[in-house]
């Protein structure tokens, strides 16, 4: 079990303009979805990812496309980085037969398995028993997969991430739990709900290899799952990534704007290591961009943003007759 010392993985020039602009669509997708519900375009609870953003994108660029995802209630940049449509993605946010589950699932529940995306889960740690049966599948059918499952640190008090955790090392089995650790579980800051005080020693208890991220940077994080993605395909079993990152804004947000309760001091200091600044700036350093090609990526993002919206708003509602369609199995 170490802190992850190694240097970070240096990205060639194509997979760092994408990392780059992957990072930059996740934070325009969710500043843009908190639009809409404000304006009461969509319905729902959402749980931003801004702040966030380099967990997601680093650590799908170590998978394959074979390889599967699980993710959590705060769930919108593990789908974009894994590679999900976001014309299908507004869509399934404004409630429209064209998203990935024709409207019915909304923020918290876009999945699509054709891009190995087994779907976000609305309960704390539910995803993570999913992951291990994938995991698990992966392994009987020895076809080399690995699957990553995403969870907060508030995810470390339910039992399923203990029994997840558990199998997972006994059965050693391909998978890489990834604890993205922003510090708070909603308004709980982590030294009031985590004894422990570090997520990643709970592999002490199970036998899990662990690694301490640094989560504002891509090319650490893409480091530490690529280890972690080796070492699953060898037949080593699972790994824990503790990614210590920061949410920006408040847990959740409905209508109307929720209030901050975090102390103003801490959500400074938490903003002053933004990951794509700080990766804006690593380009930049290495002559892999510069000022304009910033300025056109981020045209092309808001452009990407303004066809998804379209796509939505053109996309029917679905049918008040197919309410129940998709939603159980037939008895047989």
């Amino acid at each position: 079990m170490t802190d992850n010392q190694d240097g970070p993985l240096v990205l060639d020039r194509d997979r760092a303009l994408r990392a780059f602009k992957q990072l930059i669509l996740i934070r325009r997708f969710d500043e843009r979805a908190l639009q809409y519900r404000f304006a009461d375009r969509i319905l729902g609870t959402m749980h931003p990812y801004t702040g966030q953003e380099a967990v997601a994108v680093g650590v799908c660029l170590a998978l394959e496309p074979d390889d599967r995802l699980v993710s959590n209630h705060r769930g919108h940049g593990h789908c974009i980085a894994k590679g999900a449509d976001v014309n299908r993605m507004v869509a399934e946010l404004f409630g429209r037969l064209d998203g990935f589950c024709k409207g019915k699932g909304g923020s918290m529940h876009i999945a699509d398995f054709g891009i190995g995306m087994l779907g976000a889960n609305g309960i704390v740690a539910a995803g993570l028993p999913i992951a291990a049966g994938s995991a698990l599948a992966a392994q009987i059918r020895d076809d080399g997969s690995v699957t990553t499952a995403f969870f907060g640190d508030g995810s470390t008090g339910e039992g399923a991430f203990h029994e997840a955790l558990n199998i997972s090392a006994l059965w050693k089995l391909p998978v890489i739990w990834v604890c993205e650790n922003n510090q708070w579980a909603a308004d709980t800051p982590l030294e009031e709900s985590l004894p422990l005080k570090s997520v990643h020693t709970f592999g002490l208890a199970y036998g899990i290899p662990a690694e301490l991220v640094d989560g504002t940077s891509v090319e650490l994080v893409a480091s530490a799952t690529a280890r972690a993605v080796a070492r699953a395909r060898a037949g080593g079993g699972p790994t824990i990534l503790e990614c210590r990152t920061f949410r920006w804004g408040v847990h959740a947000q409905r209508r109307a704007p929720i209030p901050e309760k975090r102390p103003a001091e801490v959500v400074a200091a938490g903003k002053e290591r933004d990951p794509i600044v700080l990766f804006e700036r690593v380009l930049l350093d290495r002559g892999v961009l510069d000022e304009g090609g910033v300025d056109t990526i981020r045209q092309h993002v808001e452009e990407e943003l303004d066809e998804a919206e379209r796509f939505a708003e053109a996309s029917p509602y679905p049918s008040p007759e197919d309410a129940l369609l998709d939603m159980m199995s037939p008895v047989l």
